[in-house]
């Protein structure tokens, strides 16, 4: 008689989803799966709307890391423009993702995944959340705090608000940037760069603890997709890059693909116990295939496999420090803590390349035009990977149809995978401890997933576990807080 464990909510996670473990009669484990358990309808409420307004609507998709649909969503307004913004403006859309990339990592690692790094995976669990974290760690705690309010302080900057900003707009970025706040960033890189290096030497060393975790977090064979450049050097940004998919030895299968294209070769397939779809690679998923042979994974932990270099000094050794102990191609979803870690180094060496030009100050930064074509697509390196915009309108810029790709929506596949080897690792029967379910969510959050894009828990997270029989009938209970 097969049983099922069920974990909901998913704790540490921007969002709302749970987890459920299917187990055979001998107890053993024969499926893990993912279950997002919301529906928000963007791509509905979308249609009708005027082009203009995309960016600012669509900015509201996301409350942890808005920029990024603002720069997919402007990005592809610009395409039916038929319009390239200045050089200022898209010097001026880098520096505001890179904030970006260096905020959210920053929330990712200290706040969401940091708990279970610094205080360990069997931590009692009313302790084991960031408020647990400043008690134990109050100088690591107060540097992930500077770090990611450093980020947050460089997208208002450039853009006027720190969330849901409204300086990034079609054509380009609505104000220039005065002198003085340049010098105010420029002044704070440095207490940014020394909290960035500190976490990553402080991450190499606590990364010793965890060689099972390694092993076990999704450490399998996949496609990475991102944004590349033809020299090898890691991109964040549309207006430079290309689409690339690579293979888990690091051969390339997809390159110099234009983003206009990209539903030539990535498909969006619908599942019935998820609100999140399931992208795949098209071309390895034909007659009736499954769709797992056309997983891929975005993020983080893709950019790296994508680039051969990272192109800033620091970065660059840490991305080969990272290959020296992984391997060329590093497989492991656990790893998405040490990308992060290096893409943050990165970002504030590109900051202060960015800052130090005197072009970024230049007052044109806009280019402005009406509708000169009926399709746009715009994407963005967000920090949880590529994000796609599309849209199509009518002859008045009225939005007709809309479709957007969420970086976690195509990290989904490989999210189950990463359960289910998680699963068949840890769980040994129907009544798994906590510190094994806590393995579980951690599994997932080492995707960093936004699943309502808007919201995550802190302080008391409850976790409900039942296990039922293959009739449904419930076996037994467990909650804890």
């Amino acid at each position: 008689m097969s049983q099922t464990v069920r974990i909901e909510p998913v704790t540490r996670i921007e969002g709302h989803a749970k987890i459920t473990i299917r187990l055979s009669d001998d107890g053993s484990v024969e499926d893990a799966r993912l279950h997002v358990t919301e529906f928000r309808g963007f791509e509905e409420f979308c249609r009708g709307r005027p082009v203009w307004e995309m960016p600012s609507l669509t900015a509201r998709v996301c409350g942890i890391c808005p920029v990024s649909h603002l720069l997919a969503s402007a990005r592809a307004v610009d395409g039916i423009m038929g319009v390239t913004p200045p050089r200022p403006a898209r010097m001026l859309r880098a520096l505001a993702n890179l904030g970006q990339l260096t905020q959210s990592h920053a929330l990712s690692f200290f706040h969401l995944s940091g708990p279970d790094l610094l205080l360990g995976m069997d931590a009692a669990p009313g302790l084991r959340n960031i408020f647990g974290l400043m008690a134990a760690e109050p100088e690591v705690a107060r540097r992930g705090i500077r770090l990611r309010a450093f980020g947050q302080s460089v997208i208002e900057a450039v853009a006027g608000r720190r969330v849901h900003s409204p300086g990034i707009v079609p054509g380009g970025i609505a104000q220039p940037m005065p002198p003085a706040t340049r010098d105010s960033i420029r002044a704070a890189l440095p207490e940014a760069r020394q909290a960035a290096e500190e976490s990553l030497k402080l991450y190499l060393y606590i990364a010793e603890r965890f060689d099972r975790e390694i092993r076990s977090f999704g450490e399998f064979p996949s496609l990475f997709l991102g944004l590349a450049n033809r020299d090898g050097t890691w991109e964040h940004q549309h207006h430079k890059g290309h689409l690339k998919v690579i293979d888990s030895r690091g051969a390339t299968v997809i390159d110099n693909l234009d983003p206009f294209h990209y539903r030539d070769w990535i498909g969006e397939a619908a599942v019935p116990d998820s609100y999140l779809k399931a992208p795949y690679i098209k071309p390895f998923v034909s007659d009736g295939q499954p769709l797992a042979h056309g997983m891929y994974r975005v993020g983080a932990l893709a950019r790296v496999n994508l680039c051969q270099r990272m192109g800033t000094p620091a970065a660059d050794e840490a991305l080969a420090e990272l290959r020296s102990l992984a391997g060329p191609v590093p497989l492991s979803s656990f790893h998405y803590h040490h990308a992060r870690l290096i893409e943050v180094i990165a970002c504030l060496e590109l900051m202060e390349r960015l800052l130090d030009d005197p072009r970024l100050l230049d007052s044109n930064v806009r280019a402005e035009a009406s509708v000169s074509r009926r399709r746009g697509v715009g994407v963005s390196e967000a920090p949880r990977g590529t994000l796609f915009h599309e849209y199509e309108v009518d002859e008045n810029g009225l939005v007709t149809d809309v479709n957007l790709i969420i970086a976690t929506g195509q990290n989904a596949l490989a999210m189950n995978a990463t359960l289910l080897q998680l699963a068949r690792e840890y769980v040994t029967g129907p009544n798994p401890p906590e510190s094994v379910l806590n393995r579980l969510e951690a599994g997932v959050r080492a995707f960093d997933p936004c699943l309502s894009c808007s919201t995550h828990a802190a302080g008391s997270m409850p976790l409900e576990v039942v296990v039922r029989d293959s009739d449904g009938v419930e076996l037994s209970r467990t909650c804890r807080g």
